[in-house]
C-alpha cells in the first residue's frame, strides 16, 4: 500500500509506511501549501529542476532530517554548496534505496535557479515503491517519447495540468494516452492566476479514457493498494 498526499502546487509526500519520499517541497510561499516545512519528515527528497516553485524548502528539510536530496548533478551540486546532502544523477540513471527505485527521464522544461544559475536539465521519473509505480513527469510539454513510460506499467501518472509554463489539459490528456496509466493525479495548477484550471474536469475527461483519479485539494491524499 502506497500513500500519496498532495501538498499543493506540485509538492508529493510518498510512503509505503516505511520510506518517506517528498517530491519538489515548495511549501514557503505556496499559498495553497498544506504543511509547513517544518513539518515535513522524509528519507528521500526528489528535485524535478531548479526553478523556485519546485527546489523551494529542499535544503532545509535535508539540513533537518538528513535526508538526502536526489537530482540532477547540477541540482545537487548546488544544494551542497547550501548545507544539503545529495546524491547527484543524471537521465536515464536509476536510484536504488530500501524498499525501491527511481529512474531519471526526460522532461521538456526549463531549469535554472532563482539567481540565475543554471540547473542543469528538466526531469521526470518512474517510481516504484511498495509495489506500485508511479510516473511523475515533472514540469513538461507534451512529447512523444512519452509513449515509452507505457513499459513501466504505471499505477498513478502524476502530471501538470496548468498550461502557460507546462501542458494544459488538452495535452495531459494526450499525454495519458501514450503513457497508459491506470490513474492520473493532475498537479502543477491553481496555485497562482495563470496556471488557473479545473481539475475535476481534468480527471471528468480522463474517464472517458478509461484512466482513474482523483483532483486532490492539499493535504488530501489517495491510497494505491
Amino acid at each position: 500500500m502506497v500513500e500519496v498526499r498532495y501538498l499543493g502546487h506540485s509538492a508529493l509526500y510518498i510512503s509505503d509506511g516505511t520510506t518517506r519520499i517528498v517530491v519538489d517541497p515548495f511549501l514557503t510561499g505556496n499559498p495553497k501549501a498544506a504543511l509547513a516545512a517544518h513539518q515535513v519528515e522524509a528519507d528521500l527528497i526528489v528535485l524535478t529542476h531548479a526553478h523556485g516553485d519546485h527546489y523551494g524548502d529542499s535544503v532545509a528539510i535535508s539540513q533537518r532530517t538528513g535526508a538526502p536530496i536526489v537530482s540532477n548533478y547540477e541540482i545537487v551540486s548546488y544544494a551542497e554548496k547550501q548545507g544539503a546532502k545529495g546524491v547527484g544523477m543524471n537521465l536515464g540513471g536509476t536510484y536504488k534505496f530500501k524498499g525501491g527505485w527511481l529512474k531519471w527521464l526526460p522532461a521538456w522544461h526549463s531549469s535554472s535557479f532563482p539567481d540565475g544559475t543554471y540547473g542543469g536539465l528538466a526531469q521526470g521519473f518512474v517510481l516504484e515503491l511498495g509495489g506500485k509505480r508511479l510516473y511523475i513527469a515533472g514540469d513538461t510539454a507534451l512529447f512523444s517519447d512519452m509513449t515509452l513510460v507505457a513499459q513501466y506499467s504505471p499505477d498513478l501518472a502524476v502530471l501538470p495540468i496548468g498550461d502557460h509554463f507546462t501542458m494544459g489539459p488538452d495535452d495531459a490528456l494526450k499525454a495519458l494516452e501514450l503513457i497508459r496509466a491506470k490513474q492520473v493525479l493532475p498537479v502543477h495548477y491553481n496555485t497562482f492566476p495563470p496556471i488557473a484550471q479545473d481539475g475535476a474536469a481534468f480527471v471528468q475527461r480522463a474517464g472517458l479514457l478509461g484512466v482513474g483519479g482523483k483532483a486532490l485539494q492539499p493535504g488530501e491524499h489517495i491510497t494505491l493498494s
